[in-house]
């Protein structure tokens, strides 16, 4: 071996002897005998040094793994003599190898288990245990190389082929018939020889069993010397952990629904009888969390059982079941309730569940109806946040609690399905209770009782939020909570949690305040002051922009006698944060965003004439329209290319926000209707300068091209005239990204005003094109994927111009380029269809064909254009589906052949008999297809139906490929 190359295996070796291992590693790995110099090298340990071995594993694996089936028979036989070598040396080796050089040889010895155990090597188990016997170091590869086993024949996580999962099942098959049996005894030896003596081996030999239990004869296992073994283990500290998980596994394992009754029954008498049941006097949090998903296992096996057996009549079983579940809920409240949120998390889906059961009968018992209160009192009392959270630093413990509330929010739904009355009284009596004395309530109690409000709105659900209306106990209940929320000063509580709380309460249940508009105006204020927007926290101030302009939005109606006081008040949260003095505004970018929405909304709905509307909107935009084009004046002349950057970013926040007003407009309230459409095509004036700024144009260009299709939409034909140059702007020294970006503008203007733009478009028509076939010619690296990717996102946005153009019925557009362009566009469409594998291009091309052929095919159509059709049309329609790249068993490339049939078709309606006659006499002998076939293709293309010849064409193609 390359000695050399071998010290840069070492971690701390420099970078040079690094990149020269690993290119050893890869020249060992095409090597054809190098594997055979690694397993020497391990068999008689000539290498002491960890990284060393490690790497000759991993050549060995590699070779197993991809290339096993090349080596010949005595080959195969020396790799199965290494491993047993190996593992006989590791009985005598002074010291134990390093763990992560037994993990990759217990991979090894998996790899090869799977390659060999059905054919070479029946006796893989047998062999192995002859050499470890009960020696330590022996039993701990042993169990090893089983979880590698179950990690590469049962791992559930793992996504198997349809081939290695026919193979697994064939091994695991094997497996029961023949070893099973002295594998499960190998396994009680090693528990009844080391359970007092060395934790370290039991507890692997718990976990090989827990992995195992699933696939293999339960009886084995669930008898009375394993069961009282584990039991036995579920008192010693040090084991108790991993016996919990073997008796969970167990017990989810698929049995008979009475048969598993029986089995978690027995189970419950003996750990209650042992004591486990009293939760409170346990300190291991640890273990308790272990026990907590035990618990909650057997709870739902239970569950699982009962309703196998409800289905298929046994009531009397099942009503055993029931009671032997409704046992075990003292037990589950007692886990859920716990403090910790980890043991209470692992119950909370056989309560879930439970509550599922309850949900099915139609009369429950006062003492289920107890459960459920109880469980009620557990989500709330567990919905509180604790003294520790850190609101303003949040991190992974933080994040966890808010995934276990998501939990407790899914338990509390289903409460509500069980009884909503019980779900809507307790809630009332928290929230009223917190309520009347928030001021000396700690943050978390008057935060969890606004949460419980605003839970409601989820687990009681109303169609389009009317909570107010239809059931009167629930409406007054509901908004009595509210006219709590508002009147009651709490929003003033000094804690971000209830602030926000309150904001999000407040815009759920919006419908509360068309019932009593009287509390709008404190709301507002709210909003306005240092409880929202000008709160000392930014989260707050963020959270609650985005949740002012909803509040606006939904009720604008209201908002009439409040608009100019609101846009006086939030004015200087408008300001386009200035990027030089470093003042730090209010608000970030994109909140302020919610800002300008908000006012745009207040303006355009407002009940004032369309002359104020304008003043108002002039007065919001103007500001925008300054500062634009000051900043512009010094990003051209400004030559930092960080201060580039942050000139640019400001320009295209005010480009941003002035686009994010025009949101407000609606069909009722069109931009003409509120005398605003001078504001606007004023701002397209001053933006488009943007369009020749030398410096930063990708940003520049992307915000002024949103704000052009947002204009399209707002001001119709009166943009029109800043299209032209606009695009001349946006053609000049262009990318791949850029020209795709454009495009769709070109498409939308098409669209929409059709004939309308035919002038401009025949004008623009060729400079697109020719930016277009400049960048798709530049070279690029031929590994550079994600220039091949621009490129190929470009042809498609190409082709969809195109396809907009002809399916506006605009192909004068095409026709008036002149015969040569035509042509050239022509072969580009003939070549998206045949030459490039992308079925979504493809089946762009042939729409565009089929229009073409629509409009120039017929007999007064475009000089000369029939003759294209037979010369390279009828072709394409054959050379595409028959590449070997075109895959008949995609979905996208099914579309593109569906719309290639349609372009066939199109073509025969065109041409009529003269098609038939060129397809028969011409083209498809040409292809060698017999004259029966000939004859087949041809009926199916005349038939009146078009399914038919699509189906057929899938047909046709299907047989024709190799």
């Amino acid at each position: 071996m390359d000695e050399q190359a071998l010290l840069g295996l070492n971690p701390n070796a420099n970078a040079d002897f690094r990149e020269r291992a690993l290119a050893y590693f890869e020249q060992l790995k095409v090597s054809p005998d190098a594997w055979q110099v690694c397993a020497e090298a391990l068999a008689q340990r000539i290498y002491s040094d960890d990284h060393v071995k490690f790497f000759c594993f991993q050549v060995l694996e590699h070779q197993i793994k991809f290339k096993y089936a090349e080596l010949t028979a005595l080959q195969q036989q020396l790799i199965r003599e290494t491993l047993i070598a190996w593992l006989q040396a590791q009985m005598l080796n002074a010291q134990p190898e390093k763990t992560f050089i037994r993990n990759k040889a217990a991979q090894v010895f998996a790899l090869v288990f799977v390659t060999e155990y059905l054919t070479k090597w029946p006796k893989f188990f047998f062999d192995i245990l002859s050499v470890v016997g009960l020696n330590t170091r022996g039993v701990d590869l042993y169990l090893r190389i089983l979880m590698a086993i179950d990690a590469e024949v049962v791992d559930r996580d793992i996504i198997h082929t349809p081939e290695e999962a026919r193979r697994n099942t064939l091994l695991k098959d094997t497996m029961r018939e023949q070893c099973i049996p002295n594998l499960v005894e190998s396994w009680y030896q090693i528990l009844q020889t080391y359970q007092h003596t060395n934790s370290e081996l039991t507890c692997q030999c718990l976990e090989v069993i827990g992995a195992y239990v699933s696939w293999i004869d339960l009886t084995l296992i669930a008898n009375d010397r394993f069961i009282n073994m584990l039991l036995g283990h579920m008192s010693v500290e040090v084991l108790r952990e991993e016996a919990c998980d073997c008796l969970y596994e167990i017990v989810n394992k698929g049995m008979d629904p009475v048969d598993k009754t029986k089995l978690v029954e027995s189970l419950c008498q003996v750990l209650q009888s042992a004591g486990f049941f009293s939760i409170n006097q346990e300190e291991d949090v640890d273990f308790l969390a272990r026990f907590s998903k035990l618990v909650n296992g057997m709870g739902q096996s239970l569950i699982i059982s009962w309703t196998k057996l409800v289905k298929s009549g046994d009531m009397k079983s099942a009503q055993d079941t029931l009671q032997s579940i409704e046992s075990k809920v003292p037990l589950m409240l007692q886990l859920l309730i716990h403090e910790d949120d980890d043991i209470s998390s692992n119950i909370i889906g056989f309560c879930y569940e439970y509550l599922h059961i309850l949900k099915q009968l139609v009369l429950l018992s006062d003492q289920q109806k107890a459960n459920v209160e109880a469980v009620m009192l557990a989500v709330m009392k567990k919905l509180t946040y604790d003294e520790e959270y850190n609101f303003e630093n949040e991190g992974e413990d933080e994040a966890m609690f808010v995934e276990y509330r998501k939990q407790l929010k899914l338990l509390l739904d289903r409460l509500a399905q069980v009884s909503p009355e019980l779900l809507l009284a307790s809630v009332r009596r928290v929230f009223n209770g917190t309520l009347q004395s928030w001021q000396s309530a700690p943050f978390m109690d008057v935060e969890v009782a606004i949460r419980l409000l605003y839970m409601l709105g989820e687990a009681i659900p109303a169609s389009h939020g009317a909570h107010f209306c239809g059931d009167v106990a629930k409406a007054s209940a509901l908004q009595d909570m509210m006219r709590t929320l508002v009147t009651s000063g709490v929003s003033a509580y000094n804690h971000t949690s209830v602030t926000l709380e309150f904001f999000e309460t407040v815009v759920r249940y919006e419908k509360f305040f068309t019932v009593e508009p009287m509390h709008i105006p404190n709301v507002l204020m709210a909003f306005l002051d240092h409880r929202g927007l000008r709160h000392s926290s930014p989260k707050v101030r963020s959270r609650t922009a985005y949740l002012f302009s909803r509040f606006v939005k939904s009720l604008h109606k209201h908002m009439n006698a409040f608009v100019e006081d609101i846009l006086s008040r939030i004015q200087d949260l408008l300001e386009l944060s200035p990027p030089e003095n470093g003042y730090q505004m209010l608000l970030s970018s994109d909140d302020q965003l919610f800002i300008y929405e908000t006012a745009g909304v207040l303006i355009v709905n407002s009940d004032y004439p369309a002359e104020r509307k304008s003043i108002l909107m002039r007065n919001l935009l103007n500001p925008l329209m300054e500062k634009f084009k000051i900043l512009l004046e010094k990003l051209v002349v400004e030559q930092d290319e960080e201060r580039q950057a942050i000139l640019a970013d400001c320009l295209n926040h005010a480009v941003g926000f002035a686009s994010r007003t025009s949101k407000a407009f609606s069909n009722k309230q069109t931009v003409k209707q509120c005398g605003c459409s001078g504001v606007y095509l004023d701002c397209l004036q001053s933006f488009l300068p943007a369009l020749s700024c030398p410096v930063q144009k990708e940003i520049l260009r992307g915000g002024v091209r949103t704000f052009l299709h947002r204009m399209i939409i707002c001001l119709e034909e009166e943009v029109l005239p800043f299209i032209p140059t606009a695009s001349e702007h946006m053609l000049k020294d262009c990318e791949a990204k850029d020209l795709q970006e454009f495009i769709p503008l070109i498409n939308q203007i098409t669209a929409k005003f059709k004939a309308q733009v035919s002038p401009f478009l025949q004008q623009v028509f060729m400079p697109l094109l020719h930016a277009i076939f400049e960048v798709l010619v530049r070279p690029s690296e031929e590994n550079d994927q994600s220039a091949a990717l621009d490129k190929q996102m470009l042809r498609r946005s190409y082709f969809a111009f195109l396809q907009t153009v002809t399916g506006s019925g605009m192909n004068e557009v095409i026709a008036n380029q002149g015969a040569e362009n035509v042509e050239r566009v022509l072969f580009t469409v003939i070549q998206g269809a045949v030459e490039y594998p992308d079925p979504i291009a493809q089946k762009t091309c042939f729409i565009i064909l089929s229009k073409l052929v629509e409009l120039w095919g017929g007999k007064d159509g475009l000089v000369g254009f029939a003759d294209f059709v037979y010369k390279h049309i009828v072709p394409a329609c054959f050379l595409a589906p028959l590449k070997p790249t075109f895959d008949l068993a995609d979905a996208q490339t099914i579309l593109a052949l569906s719309e290639c049939a349609v372009t066939m078709k199109t073509i025969y309606l065109k041409r009529g008999p003269e098609c038939i006659q060129y397809l028969q006499q011409e083209y498809l002998p040409s292809l060698q297809v017999a004259p029966e076939i000939i004859q087949e293709f041809c009926q199916a293309l005349q038939q009146p139906d078009a399914k038919v010849f699509k189906n057929y064409l899938k047909i046709f193609f299907q047989r024709a490929k190799p």
